[in-house]
């Protein structure tokens, strides 16, 4: 998936709503990963985290109540927003999906323009650049719209690849990506590169980042990968 692609997981055990769902997700430009229960999402979490996880209440193996508990206690997972869709419409269970960590509660059935509203707005948290928003970090900004970098005032020439890991990093400063992980977020899926490629990269970026001898901000955590500050 693209810099630009925001990915979502979509956890829902009825497959006719699960391919409606996803279809009008990736109409609106997102990269869709689909589970049926709440094992497969669990897994898939770990495997590539997503930037927003929409998921059913009822569901088979391990219900939409405890995955929500289970990302909202884990420290790698906390931070990704969860909207729930649920059958029940008593207030009790919007406010026991709420208090399990979910950041939006949405009752079936539900109006598919109300719930991509939902989704757009959950992503504004997990994912800023993906709306517009100019991001700062210390004396670097980063404009999406005019896809312009300035340090200091200064504006930076960066190539296409250092400008994606750039935003990447600056999406959630101090998260720690592996190399794996930046292959997927800047390169994509479905691109087969060797690690190393990474850590060239990250050596160019930080060559633009400090062109008058500036503070270097990317942090290289040993067997781990990079982080910004």
């Amino acid at each position: 998936m693209s810099l630009t692609q925001p990915h979502v997981l979509l956890v829902e055990d009825e497959p006719a709503q699960r391919e409606v769902l996803a279809y009008n997700l990736e109409a609106e430009g997102y990269a869709v990963s689909r589970a049926e229960n709440g094992e497969e999402a669990m897994q898939l979490v770990t495997e590539n985290p997503p930037d927003l996880v929409i998921l059913d209440w009822m569901m088979p193996l391990l219900s939409g109540i405890e995955v929500c508990r289970q990302l909202k206690t884990r420290p790698d997972t906390k931070a990704i927003p969860v909207i729930m869709l649920s059958a029940r419409s008593e207030e009790v269970d919007a406010v026991r999906g709420l208090e399990t960590g979910a950041d939006d509660y949405v009752v079936k059935p539900y109006s598919l323009r109300e719930l991509m509203a939902r989704v757009r707005t959950q992503l504004r948290r997990s994912r800023p650049t993906a709306s517009g928003e100019t991001l700062t970090y210390g004396d670097i900004s980063l404009d999406p719209e005019r896809h312009r970098i300035t340090r200091a005032g200064n504006e930076l020439k960066l190539g296409p690849t250092e400008y994606r890991l750039l935003a990447t990093l600056m999406e959630k400063p101090g998260r720690v990506y592996s190399r794996d992980q930046l292959l997927d977020l800047v390169w994509g899926r479905d691109i087969y590169l060797d690690a190393r490629t990474v850590d060239v990269h990250i050596a160019r970026l930080r060559k633009a980042l400090t062109p008058e001898g500036q503070d270097d901000p990317i942090r290289t955590v040993r067997g781990a990968g990079y982080a910004l500050g």
